[in-house]
Order: C-alpha cells, then sequence, then structure tokens
C-alpha cells in the first residue's frame, strides 16, 4: 500500500477576549475542516471548561475507531458473502486521569449490533469481527485495548 496523507485544519482564536492570558480567560471552542468538507465545531470536554454542545476531541477519537471498524466490517461481509442490512455501535471510551494532571485511554469498546439478512452466515458474520479489527487502521495505530463486544441478528429482507 502506497502512504496516504491526510491534511486537517485545526483553529482558535481568542474571539476578541484575552486569550490565554488566565485558565479561566479562554474559551476552548474552535475548528476543524479538511478542504472541501463540512467544518466540525469542536471544543474540550466539559470538564476542562468546554462546550458540550460541541464534539470534543475524546468523542471523535472514539468515534474514528467505531467508524474505521464498520467501514472494514462492512467490506469484509460484502467480500465474504454475508449480506448486512444494518449496523449500529454505541461505542464507550474510558479516559483516566494521571498522577501529573494529563490523562489517557485505557480503553474502547465496540458494541456493535449488526443485522443481517436471512440467508447469511451468523456464525460467520459474527467471526469476521475479528477479521476487522485486525484490518482497522486507527485499532492497530492506538497503544491501548479497543475491545470488540459484538451482537448478530437475522432478518428477512
Amino acid at each position: 500500500m502506497d502512504e496516504h496523507r491526510y491534511l486537517t485544519r485545526v483553529h482558535w482564536n481568542a474571539g476578541g477576549g484575552s486569550g490565554t492570558s488566565g485558565y479561566r480567560a479562554y474559551h476552548r471552542d474552535h475548528t476543524i475542516a479538511v478542504a472541501g468538507k463540512g467544518t466540525i465545531l469542536a471544543s474540550s470536554d466539559p470538564s476542562f471548561r468546554g462546550d458540550a454542545t460541541r464534539y470534543n476531541p475524546e468523542e471523535l477519537l472514539v468515534a474514528s475507531l467505531s467508524s474505521c471498524h464498520m467501514l472494514w466490517y462492512l467490506h469484509l461481509c460484502a467480500t465474504n458473502g454475508v449480506t448486512v442490512v444494518e449496523y449500529t455501535d454505541d461505542a464507550v471510551g474510558t479516559m483516566v486521569p494521571d498522577p501529573d494532571g494529563a490523562g489517557h485511554f485505557e480503553r474502547v469498546e465496540l458494541r456493535p449490533r449488526v443485522t443481517v439478512a436471512d440467508g447469511s452466515s451468523r456464525e460467520r458474520a459474527f467471526a469476521l469481527h475479528e477479521k476487522a479489527h485486525h484490518m482497522c487502521f486507527i485499532a492497530r495505530s492506538v497503544n491501548f485495548p479497543v475491545e470488540i463486544r459484538a451482537s448478530v441478528t437475522q432478518r428477512a429482507i
């Protein structure tokens, strides 16, 4: 595989305020943009003086893991004769504080609920989660466990 590069722009400004003159003096709102795509309104987690109506980096990390797993999973199902008709993941990331005031993700749990068409193998559908996890670029890049707690149901289409 050739090298892939991803260009993003994160932008913050003081918005007429006093900037970082003090910890409580500056807002955490910022934007994340990629050329030709919509802008993501972001902030820090409300625990860190952020705006709860905006996405925070921790949520985006968990969402990236979930999305990467799903996209690999759907690909593997398509190439292995499993017809998926619905996929929902209510992923949960757990971050813990460090003694120095920083923090780190302890783990992320993906909880995909997959519905396959009648005639598709539930067993094969379930097993493909392991391969998807192995193939996910994001999961392979983080330094904490990403656990998969999948369920597969069958539905006639």
